[in-house]
């Protein structure tokens, strides 16, 4: 609880901590910069932000009026919620030289950095700072690195090893040949951190079941559960199963497997069939190759009783895994963080993952070039998913899927150094110059929603303009 006694003490620290942030705000204070202190304190380990106090030595309490009614302070705490995602509790004093405001943030998640506008902030002396890519590493790894490493399976023989690890299929991914001993393919295995050797017998690891196990359910129940569930509704809800499968393989020896039984489920794409006279899927291969991987390697392993769900459905397909990422959606395009980059880089050097970034980029020109509506990315409390949706005319579409495709579309084109202009957004909807004013309120749409802003260092003429990604 904080009491005016916990003020006084506060305001004897030789300085302000990474913990403890003072300001004067004697009439009001902006509400941005309090929601970056929060993020920033939160990262730090959780905190409180002092309203009504001056910074410097030796302190002393000159009172606030930020957010002094009741309506207004709870208003700043909703607007916390809605915009950070977590609660910070607030307490007001009442000193004898005027209104103190704590503000009291909690401690991040483990193994997750928060962000305010794409941003992750931390506390450098009294500034705040992006946080940098070394720090950002350990938080994505603190949650993470041990599981990989733990046991699936105990005291296992040289012969169990071979026998629940498809060794055969490692090497094959690899491109390298087979050993001619037992005893080289555990050494080969045991370098790689898959295989431990103690003395009377060998460990095998998490990760090595999870990429390699020929049956999951033969290491453990829990194990069986991060097995890849397929369910094919009929119709666009899930009132009617038509089938539901789920794959008992390790991720990198059924990949290819899972990916070709997705794919021959999905029905015909008819509009892409008819213009290229050739029998098309709904869902191109290569996007629901990378969605279906990001979704494996992304996923958080310590979520119980929770796996990947790849749900087919007439007009779509979502593809989920459990946890939230450490990027926003919007930028899945351009960033890459993973918090399980020792499953990753395995996965790349099986061939299964692309290199770093340009996944999702594969899968929003596949939905361009097959004429689908843009993919859509949604964040739940405890699920990521991706939405593939089928073929819809351009005259189908709502203003959200056009806004969405906007954004893709000059997404895709700025990471490969392009430039969207409404005769390339034209294309990507495969309309004719007659409909630029209509591509113009996608545009301008776009704008609005903050998405998209016009680049600068080219022409300002409507017709001639283009556009760039709001972060860029």
């Amino acid at each position: 609880m904080i009491t005016l006694e916990t003020l006084e003490k506060w305001l004897l620290v030789p300085t302000e901590t990474e913990r403890l942030e003072f300001k004067e705000a004697k009439q009001q204070f902006d509400s941005a910069k309090l929601l970056k202190y929060c993020v920033a304190l939160a990262n730090e380990g959780g905190g409180y932000i002092i309203l009504g106090v001056t910074d410097k030595r030796p302190r002393q309490v000159v009172g606030s009026q930020a957010w002094a009614t009741a309506e207004a302070l709870n208003s700043i705490k909703a607007k916390i919620v809605n915009e950070l995602g977590f609660r910070v509790e607030v307490t007001e004093l009442q000193h004898l030289n005027g209104r103190v405001l704590v503000f009291e943030t909690p401690p991040r998640p483990l193994g997750r950095a928060l962000d305010y506008n794409g941003a992750y902030l931390m506390r450098v002396g009294e500034e705040l700072r992006p946080m940098t890519p070394d720090v950002l590493k350990q938080i994505f790894a603190e949650d993470q690195q041990d599981w990989f490493y733990l046991p699936s399976r105990s005291d296992a023989s040289p012969d169990d090893v071979i026998a629940l690890l498809d060794t055969q299929a490692y090497f094959e991914l690899l491109k390298i040949s087979y050993p001619t001993s037992r005893e080289a393919v555990l050494e080969r295995l045991q370098n790689q951190d898959l295989i431990q050797q103690t003395t009377q017998s060998w460990t095998i690891t998490n990760l090595a079941a999870i990429l390699l196990a020929k049956k999951l359910d033969a290491f453990s129940p829990a194990l069986a559960r991060k097995a890849p569930r397929v369910v094919i509704y009929e119709g666009i809800s899930k009132l009617q199963t038509r089938d539901d499968k789920t794959d008992n393989r390790g991720y990198a020896v059924g990949f290819e497997g899972l990916v070709d039984f997705v794919h021959s489920a999905a029905p015909q794409n008819n509009f892409v069939e008819e213009v290229m006279r050739e029998e098309v899927k709904m869902f191109p291969k290569q996007a629901l190759r990378e969605l279906i991987a990001n979704a494996l390697v992304h996923q958080d392993f310590l979520a119980t009783g929770a796996s990947v769900m790849i749900e087919m459905y007439s007009d779509r397909i979502e593809i989920s895994n459990p946890g939230i990422p450490p990027i926003q959606v919007e930028r899945f395009i351009d960033e890459y963080r993973s918090r399980n980059e020792q499953l990753a880089d395995l996965m790349r050097r099986f061939g299964i993952c692309e290199e770093k970034g340009s996944g999702i980029d594969k899968v929003v020109n596949a939905a361009e070039v097959f004429q689908l509506r843009a993919p859509d990315f949604r964040v739940g409390e405890i699920r990521t998913t991706a939405v593939l949706f089928a073929h819809q005319d351009f005259a189908g579409m709502s203003k959200p899927d056009r806004i969405r495709a906007c954004y893709q579309h000059c997404c895709l084109l700025y990471v490969n150094n392009q430039r969207m202009s409404n005769q390339t957004l034209r294309e990507r909807f495969r309309l004719s110059e007659s409909k630029t004013a209509t591509v113009s309120l996608i545009i301008g749409a776009t704008k609005e929603a903050g998405l998209i802003k016009a680049d600068e260092s080219e022409s300002v003429s409507t017709r001639y303009a283009r556009y760039l990604p709001f972060w860029a």
